[in-house]
């Protein structure tokens, strides 16, 4: 599968368009829409949350509540739109039309795209730039992410992103009985959080740097369970599945790190305190003592839960001004705003679980595609069947 992304924040709609998704899979824009409404909640959220209602379109690539195996066309509209349409219109502007809407932005915001997208695409007017780099594109990431879920949960596979950490508040308590309980405990806290105790605290971190015109960033982290075994492989670098998903959480907005299991904590271990140990049961087949590997070894999935982790920056855009310089005069100045996110981490959870939700699914229609869905579950049922008498 493969998916493209179009539009600008404050443009009359976000778009993708997503290739290679089976035909027969039952897909409705309900099923979309719950992990948009996921992605608008959190504490922290800004104006912007107020004004969207975000809600898909699906405009191709699906009949009567069916894939047909053609490209699926996602739409979400902006509601913002009808108070930009001037400004982000396609049509040329009078000279007297540009001088009363363009607003040419010229200072550059310290932590945003704005000055290197200025400075590679030749842009003066710098919203060019910072519209299309805007975290409103991740709308449209989620709502491939949920195609991607709707595909997954076919095969029991389960995929859940919920809070750590926010600033120097740490979730103390990682128990949960199942996938399940884990995306009800943390869909009723308002900062995704499965421990109510370190909930709170983060919510007083939030409000501490909002009310001294900061922000602040966390560390979210996405579980995937029921995962066969062999997703990914290890001939090739660009075939590790590990790194796939690496590079797709990277590449969410204010994404500056990312782990697989221990992660970084593993260099800091001796070995025997890492690797997990290999364990048979008759009739089960392979598995491990432990999951210290977050679910992968040679880039490729070796049927424990995928434990992987992102680190999100504090969000740039800040009421308390920092130190810039204007494109046109050199000058500095202090760069102000008009609204903004103060965190948006427990947003960035469920983003980050749309994008692993995305790469999961690549590998595993990689593994087991066709171009039906009956098809794959042959596949995938006779495959289980090896795997038991290996």
């Amino acid at each position: 599968m493969r998916f493209l992304t179009a539009g600008e924040s404050h443009g009359p709609q976000l778009t993708a368009i997503i290739e290679g998704v089976p035909s027969q899979l039952p897909l409705t824009e309900e099923d979309i829409n719950y992990h948009l409404q996921r992605r608008q909640k959190g504490y922290g959220r800004g104006r912007r949350m107020q004004i969207e209602k975000d809600q898909v379109r699906i405009t191709s690539g699906v009949r009567h509540g069916k894939t047909t195996g053609a490209p699926i066309t996602l739409i979400v509209e902006n509601n913002d739109w009808k108070h930009w349409d001037k400004i982000m219109g396609v049509a040329p502007l009078s000279e007297d039309e540009e001088k009363e809407v363009k607003r040419k932005i010229t200072r550059p915001r310290p932590g945003h795209a704005d000055l290197n997208g200025a400075i590679k695409y030749r842009h003066r007017d710098m919203r060019n730039v910072l519209e299309r780099s805007s975290a409103r594109e991740t709308t449209v990431r989620v709502a491939v992410g949920a195609v991607a879920q709707v595909l997954l949960e076919v095969f029991g596979i389960e995929v859940c992103g919920h809070v750590l950490e926010i600033g120097h508040v740490k979730t103390g308590n990682l128990t949960y009985e199942s996938i399940k309980s884990l995306k009800e405990k943390t869909e009723a806290s308002e900062v995704r959080c499965l421990d109510p105790e370190a909930s709170e605290k983060m919510m007083w971190a939030i409000d501490d740097a909002k009310n001294n015109g900061d922000s602040i960033g966390g560390i979210v982290e996405v579980v995937a369970v029921n995962l066969p075994v062999g997703l990914g492989s290890h001939v090739q670098y660009d075939r590790k599945l590990d790194g796939k998903i690496a590079q797709g959480v990277m590449s969410i907005n204010a994404f500056k790190g990312v782990e697989v299991g221990l992660g970084f904590e593993a260099a800091r271990m001796l070995g025997s305190n890492v690797h997990d140990e290999i364990t048979y049961l008759e009739g089960q087949g392979f598995s491990r003592r432990t999951n210290r590997l977050g679910g992968f070894e040679g880039g490729m999935t070796n049927g424990m839960p995928v434990i992987v982790r992102g680190a999100m920056k504090p969000i740039p855009t800040l009421y308390k001004p920092l130190q810039s310089v204007d494109i046109e005069t050199k000058e500095p100045f202090s760069a102000s705003i008009e609204r903004s996110d103060s965190c948006a981490v427990p947003a960035a959870a469920v983003v980050c679980e749309g994008v692993v939700a995305w790469e999961l699914a690549n590998a595993f229609l990689e593994k087991f595609g066709s171009d039906t869905i009956e098809d794959i579950v042959d596949n995938y049922n006779n495959y289980n069947i090896k795997v038991r008498d290996f």
